[in-house]
C-alpha cells in the first residue's frame, strides 16, 4: 500500500500549494515543490538495484472494491524508468521554472498546482496494473496539461493550444477504454499481468483485432503519430517549462509507454506490427521533413518532439517482430527493442535540454522567431554549447547518446527489409529507405536550430541588451547536456541499470535482465550503418549549406490542404452546426422546454415497454374498487378539467382546491392520515395564497391568448399521463421483489422503537434525506430572504439619495 501512497504524494502536496503561496512572500513557492520531485527521486532510486535484479514490487488501494476496481500499483523495470524520467525531469523542471516564472507577475499556486497533478497523473498511468485506474490516470493527464498549456489564459492561442490538444487526447482517451472493455470481456479480468498471460488465448478472439485498434488509437493520439500529431505545435503556446516536461519526457511518452507495456499481447498479430512500426516511421518522416519549415524555436522543437516519438515506435513495432522468430537470442530485432528504451532515456535529456534553451532565449531576447535570432554564441556561450550538444545529439552525432541508439534504429530497419513474415521481404524496403531520409531531416533541423539562431550574422538590434542568462535558469540544462554527454561513454551501465530490465517488460522471453545480451558500443567496424550515417551527414550538410534556396518551397503547399486547416474547419462546422441546432428549440419558454422532454421521455418509455415486452396488467391481488372511490375519481377529473376551461380566475382556483382536497380524501381512504393532513394543510395555504396574489396576477385575457388550445400539447400531455399509468400498472403488475413495506412494519417498533410507520420512515430510515431536505428548504429561505432585504436596501439608499 505505501507503494501506491508515493503515486499520491504529488497530488496531496498541491492541496498545500496556495497556502504557502499566500503566506510566504519573500520566497519562490517552487523551492518548496522541488523537494516533492526530488524525493520521489531519491525514493525511486532506493528499487534499482532489487528492479535490475528482475525484482517486482506490488501495491494495492482500495478504490471501489464492491466492481473490484483498486488503485493496483505494479513496479517493474518499465515503469520504474518512467517513474524516474517523471519525478527526475520534473525536479529540473521545477527548478528552471523557479527562475524562467517572475514570482510577482505570475499565479504560480496555479501552476505548481496543475504541474504537481499531472505528475501524480504520470506516475499513476505507468505504475496502473488495473486497466480501469490507468484510464482514470490517463485522462488526468489530459486535464491536467489542458490546464498547464492554457496556464497564459488570457491569450487566445494558449487557450485553442489547450482545448486542442485535450479534445484529440480525451478522445483517444475514449476509444481506448473501450479497447480495455473489450479486454476485460476477453479475458474476465482487468489486470494487465493476467491479460498478458492470456495473450494466446486473447489472439483467437472476435474482439481481438477491435480491442487492438482502438487501445492503438489511444497510444496515438497521446504520443502525437499521424495524424493526430497536430495537437502538439499548438501546444507550445504553454510557459517553456511545461514543454521541457510535457513534450520531452513525460505526455508524449505515455502512448510510447502504453504501447511498449501492451505488446505482449497483440505482437501476436501482424496488424500490430505494421501499424505500429509504419505509423512511427510515417510519422517520424512527417515531422522531420516539416520541421524545416517552422521559424518559432519551439515549433522546431515540437516537430522534432513529433519525429523522435516516431522513431521509438517505429522502434516498438520492429521489437514486435522477436513474437515471430524461433531464436530470439541471436535475434536482430531485440536491438530494436534495446533502441527504443535508450532512445526513449536519449530524447529525454537532450531535448529538455533544448526547451530549456529555447526558453532562455525567449527570456532574454523576447523572441522565438529564428528569423529574428542570430549571433548569440559569443553573447552566450553556455547556452550555446548546451544546444550545441542537444542538436547534435538529436542529429545523431557521436560523441553524443543520440548516435548510439540511431546506429541501433538503423540496424532495426535494415533487418526489417530482410524478414519473410507478413510481407516485408516486398514493403520492408520502403523502411531502410524511409529511415534514411528521415535521419536526413533530422540532421537538418538539428542544425537548423543551433546554428541560426547562434552562429548566424548577429541580429545587431540584440547587441547590446541580451547577456546570458543567470545561472540558476542554466543548471538544469548544463545538467540535461552533461547527461547526454555521459550516457555516450557509459552507454552499457545504464543498459544494464535501466534499459535491459524495461525490455523485460515487453520482451518477456528472457530469464532475467542478465540474460539479454546486448553490449553497446560506438565502433562496429565498417559496417551498412556506418555507410548510411556518413550518407545522413554528407546529404544533410549538403541540404543544411543550400536551405535559403529550397526552403521557400514549403511555402508552395496550399494552407487549405493541411490537417490543421481539416482540424479548424471540423471544430468551426461542428460549432456553426451545433448553434443551429440549439437555437431551433431554444425558444426561452420554459413550457416548450418542457414539452421537449416530455416528448422524449414518452417516447422512450412507451417504446421500449412495447418493444421489450416489458408492460404486463393484471388485477391479481389488488383490492376491488369501491362505489365511493368511482365518484372520487369522477370529481378529481371534473377539477381538473374545470381548473383548464376555466374563463373566470376565482372559478380555476376553486377546481385547483378541489383537486387538492380530493386527493386528500383518497389518502384518508388509504389509511393514511400524515399524508391527508400535510395536503390538506398545504392546499389551504395555497388557495390563500393565490388568493392574496389575486390583486398581482396579470390579466386572464392575455394569458388566454397566450395559453389557446394547442393539439400537440394535449397530444404529450396525454402522452404523459399514458405513460405513468402504464409504468405504474406493470410495476405493480410485475413484483420482481417482496415489498419493502414488510420490513418496515416488522421493525419499525422493534428497532427505530416507534408506533407511527410514516413518522419513523421520515425521522429514522430516511432522516438524511429528511435532513437534507429541510437544509434545502433553509438555504432557499435564507436565499429570499437575503433577496428580499437586498431590494429593500436598495430602495432605501435610492429614497436617500433622492
Amino acid at each position: 500500500m505505501t507503494q501506491v501512497l508515493f503515486i499520491f504524494i504529488p497530488m496531496l502536496a498541491a492541496v498545500f500549494i496556495p497556502f504557502l503561496f499566500k503566506s510566504i512572500k519573500n520566497v519562490h513557492t517552487g523551492w518548496f515543490v522541488l523537494l516533492v520531485p526530488a524525493s520521489l527521486v531519491i525514493v525511486y532510486s532506493t528499487y534499482i538495484a532489487d528492479v535490475a535484479r528482475g525484482q517486482v514490487f506490488t501495491g494495492s488501494l482500495e478504490w471501489i472494491p464492491s466492481l473490484g476496481i483498486n488503485f493496483v500499483s505494479y513496479l517493474d523495470g518499465l515503469s520504474l524508468l518512467f517513474s524516474l524520467l517523471i519525478t527526475g525531469i520534473g525536479s529540473l523542471v521545477v527548478l528552471y521554472s523557479i527562475f524562467y516564472l517572475d514570482k510577482k507577475k505570475e499565479q504560480l499556486h496555479n501552476f505548481y498546482i496543475y504541474l504537481l497533478l499531472f505528475m501524480c497523473a504520470m506516475l499513476g498511468v505507468v505504475q496502473s496494473d488495473h486497466l480501469i485506474s490507468l484510464y482514470f490516470f490517463w485522462e488526468l493527464t489530459s486535464i491536467s496539461s489542458f490546464l498547464l498549456i492554457g496556464y497564459w489564459y488570457n491569450r487566445d492561442k494558449s487557450r485553442f493550444g489547450a482545448l486542442k490538444s485535450m479534445m484529440i487526447t480525451v478522445g483517444g482517451g475514449l476509444f481506448m477504454l473501450g479497447g480495455f472493455l473489450l479486454l476485460g470481456i476477453m479475458g474476465d479480468t482487468f489486470s494487465i499481468r493476467e491479460l498478458i498471460a492470456q495473450a494466446p488465448q486473447l489472439a483467437s478472439h472476435d474482439y481481438f483485432i477491435w480491442a487492438l485498434l482502438l487501445v492503438l488509437l489511444g497510444a496515438f493520439t497521446k504520443s502525437a503519430q499521424f495524424p493526430f500529431y497536430i495537437w502538439l505545435p499548438d501546444a507550445m503556446e504553454a510557459p517553456t517549462p511545461v514543454s521541457a516536461y510535457l513534450h520531452s519526457a513525460t505526455m508524449v511518452k505515455a502512448g510510447i509507454y502504453l504501447v511498449a507495456r501492451f505488446t505482449p499481447i497483440f505482437a501476436l498479430s501482424e496488424v500490430w506490427i505494421w501499424l505500429v512500426a509504419g505509423i512511427g516511421l510515417l510519422t517520424l518522416c512527417w515531422g522531420s521533413f516539416f520541421a524545416v519549415k517552422q521559424t518559432d524555436l519551439k515549433g522546431i522543437l515540437a516537430f522534432s518532439t513529433v519525429s523522435q516519438l516516431g522513431l521509438i515506435m517505429s522502434l516498438l513495432g520492429a521489437s514486435a517482430i522477436t513474437f515471430h522468430v524461433d531464436d530470439v537470442s541471436n535475434s536482430i530485432f531485440r536491438f530494436a527493442a534495446f533502441a527504443a528504451v535508450f532512445h526513449l532515456i536519449n530524447h529525454a535529456t537532450f531535448k529538455g535540454s533544448l526547451f530549456m534553451i529555447a526558453g532562455i532565449v525567449d527570456h532574454e531576447t523576447g523572441t522565438r522567431d529564428i528569423r529574428k535570432l542570430g549571433g548569440l554564441m559569443s553573447i552566450m556561450p553556455l547556452s550555446f554549447t548546451v544546444a550545441a550538444i542537444g542538436s547534435f545529439s538529436m542529429a545523431g552525432l557521436p560523441p553524443f547518446n543520440g548516435f548510439l541508439s540511431k546506429e541501433m534504429f538503423l540496424t532495426a530497419m535494415l533487418a526489417i527489409k530482410e524478414f519473410e513474415l507478413f510481407n516485408f521481404n516486398t514493403w520492408g524496403i520502403l523502411f531502410p529507405v524511409l529511415a534514411f531520409m528521415a535521419s536526413v531531416f533530422t540532421f537538418v533541423y538539428s542544425f537548423y536550430f543551433v546554428c541560426h539562431t547562434f552562429i548566424k550574422k548577429r541580429n545587431e538590434k540584440y547587441a547590446d541588451t541580451v547577456h546570458e542568462a543567470p545561472i540558476g535558469m542554466l543548471v538544469s540544462p548544463i545538467l540535461l547536456a552533461s547527461f547526454v554527454i555521459l550516457i555516450f561513454f557509459i552507454p552499457n551501465v545504464i543498459g544494464d541499470l535501466f534499459v535491459k530490465p524495461a525490455m523485460l517488460a515487453f520482451q518477456p522471453f528472457y530469464a532475467s535482465a542478465a540474460a539479454i545480451d546486448i553490449h553497446v558500443s560506438a565502433w562496429h567496424g565498417f559496417t551498412p550503418e556506418l555507410y548510411l550515417t556518413l550518407g545522413i551527414v554528407g546529404l544533410g550538410a549538403l541540404l543544411f549549406s543550400t536551405l535559403k534556396k529550397w526552403q521557400p518551397l514549403y511555402q508552395l503547399w496550399p494552407q487549405k490542404f493541411t490537417l490543421n486547416h481539416a482540424y479548424d474547419m471540423m471544430m468551426i462546422g461542428l460549432d456553426t452546426g451545433m448553434n443551429q441546432v440549439s437555437r431551433s428549440y431554444m425558444r426561452d419558454s420554459m413550457r416548450q422546454y418542457l414539452l421537449y422532454m416530455f416528448t422524449a421521455i414518452s417516447v422512450i418509455v412507451i417504446t421500449t415497454l412495447f418493444v421489450t415486452d416489458a408492460f404486463s396488467f393484471s388485477f391479481e391481488g389488488t383490492a376491488p374498487i369501491r362505489l365511493y372511490e368511482i365518484i372520487l375519481i369522477i370529481v378529481l377529473v371534473i377539477g381538473v378539467v374545470t381548473t383548464l376551461i376555466a374563463k373566470s380566475r376565482l372559478t380555476a382556483i376553486i377546481g385547483l382546491g378541489s383537486v387538492g382536497y380530493t386527493v386528500a380524501l383518497f389518502f384518508v381512504i388509504f389509511n393514511a392520515p400524515d399524508l391527508a393532513l400535510t395536503q390538506l394543510v398545504i392546499e389551504t395555504i395555497s388557495v390563500a395564497l393565490f388568493l392574496l396574489a389575486f390583486y398581482h396576477l396579470p390579466k386572464l385575457t392575455k394569458i388566454n391568448e397566450r395559453m389557446r388550445f394547442q393539439v400537440n400539447r394535449a397530444v404529450v400531455s396525454l402522452a404523459v399521463g399514458a405513460m405513468v399509468t402504464l409504468v405504474a400498472l406493470s410495476a405493480q403488475s410485475q413484483k420482481l421483489f417482496p415489498s419493502i413495506s414488510k420490513y418496515y412494519e416488522e421493525t419499525v417498533a422493534t428497532l427505530a422503537g416507534g408506533g407511527n410507520i410514516v413518522n419513523v420512515i421520515l425521522v429514522d430510515y430516511r432522516g438524511f434525506d429528511t435532513l437534507f431536505e429541510i437544509a434545502v428548504l433553509s438555504i432557499a429561505g435564507i436565499g429570499i430572504f437575503a433577496m428580499i432585504k437586498l431590494r429593500l436596501t436598495r430602495k432605501g439608499n435610492g429614497h436617500e439619495n433622492k
